[in-house]
């Protein structure tokens, strides 16, 4: 190197420096910098790729079609949506049938009259009401009537509507079964069959241990059957006030009839009160050549609740004469509809107690119709009307001596 010029030396040396820096390998800069221009260059591949598919087609259906026009580029659009069928309508609320305006539906109206002039198959009677004689196949119904265990058309007029949604009317009637002086009834629906044939539809609701009269149904215009029920049956001296009501709602479901409204159950009577009843007694001989004895009893009467007893009634107590105690307080209106008390007092309110004392002059020795009977008190309400109790054993004490 020594022969060279030393400008020449010095030039040699800048060249080599500068390519020695051309040549060495990428920094992480230039690395980055590469990867991001692969990815353009990936993806500017992958999108003629994607042209070339979307023009192929395109391409090759004009030369099938020998189509001299040149292809054009694909547009995009939106697609067209499929035509879209109108919504079902829906089924009223409560109502459980699938058809509604049933082409050629039979007629069902049927008359009272006709009904009693054809036989046909009713739903079945409680328990122990069949054997006693209440008939369920090809029953031919009587009119209302006296005789017991006689299937029977009750007193009430028949109602007619669409209760099963095929756009033509059914009937509705209610039908009885005497068992004494009360009767087991039940609302059947009928209808006709397509030959014109009456026929048994199904049962709406009958008497049950829940209620034990029906009193009236009536066919609502959305065709629900509205019966109203009452949880006993006003006879053998009960009267009609004690009787509760309810409305309950009974729809067809396609199969049976479900109850869809209303209560299910009539629960404590909230008019009806507990009384409780004590006694204790005196009897001393009466001073004198008089042979009859005195005798004074003493009633303590508890309300245990829950309402108030505005007055009570003592039943039994009078078997001698009047000699005394409470017996001048004693209210002479008669009650109605009841057995005729002995005696009726102001009431004792709920939670609290009073004594009654009631003095009877009897024979020293008891006739041959003495008995030991009972003495018993019952709550009555300010219009003088009587009312069962929660708790009757309770109710009732016997007399100390034969009268």
């Amino acid at each position: 190197m020594s022969d060279f010029d030393p400008l020449l030396r010095e030039r040699l040396t800048a060249y080599r420096n500068d390519v020695v820096s051309r040549v060495a390998g990428p920094g992480p800069d230039q690395a980055r910098h590469h990867l991001r221009q692969r990815r353009r260059m990936t993806a500017a591949a992958v999108a003629a790729v994607a042209v070339v598919l979307v023009v192929a087609p395109v391409v090759a259906n004009a030369a099938l079609r020998d189509d001299r026009n040149p292809p054009v580029p694909a547009e995009s659009v939106e697609p067209t949506p499929p035509p879209t069928s109108a919504p079902p309508t829906p089924t009223p609320t409560g109502s459980p049938s699938a058809t509604t305006g049933t082409p050629n539906a039979p007629d069902g109206r049927i008359s009272r009259a006709q009904l009693l002039a054809t036989r046909v198959d009713l739903p079945s009677w409680p328990s122990g009401m069949a054997e006693g004689g209440c008939a369920t196949s090809k029953v031919r119904l009587k009119d209302d009537t006296k005789d017991t265990y006689v299937s029977m058309l009750a007193d009430n007029e028949f109602e007619h509507g669409d209760v099963d949604g095929d756009g033509a009317v059914e009937t509705i009637a209610i039908v009885a079964c005497r068992y004494g002086e009360a009767s087991a009834k039940q609302v059947v629906a009928f209808d006709r069959n397509q030959d014109g044939r009456i026929v048994t539809m199904g049962r709406v609701v009958r008497t049950d241990d829940n209620f034990k009269d029906i009193l009236a149904a009536e066919i609502t215009p959305a065709g629900s059957v509205e019966v109203q029920v009452g949880d006993i049956v006003p006879c053998c001296e009960i009267p009609e006030y004690h009787r509760r009501e309810q409305v309950r709602t009974y729809r067809w479901n396609g199969q049976r009839f479900n109850q869809t409204d209303g209560p299910t159950t009539f629960g404590k009577d909230p008019r009806l009160t507990d009384l409780r009843l004590g006694m204790t007694h005196e009897l001393v001989d009466v001073p004198g050549d008089d042979t009859r004895r005195e005798l004074t009893m003493v009633f303590t009467v508890t309300n245990a609740g829950p309402v108030d007893a505005p007055q009570v009634a003592f039943h039994g107590i009078e078997r001698g004469e009047r000699a005394g105690g409470d017996w001048s307080r004693c209210d002479p209106k008669p009650l109605p509809d009841a057995d005729q008390p002995s005696c009726l007092l102001p009431g004792v309110p709920s939670g609290e107690s009073r004594r009654y004392t009631f003095v009877l002059l009897v024979p020293g020795q008891p006739g041959p119709e003495a008995s030991t009977r009972g003495f018993l008190v019952v709550h009555c309400d300010a219009q003088d009307r009587f009312w069962p109790d929660l708790k009757r054993d309770d109710n009732e004490v016997l007399s100390p001596i034969p009268l």
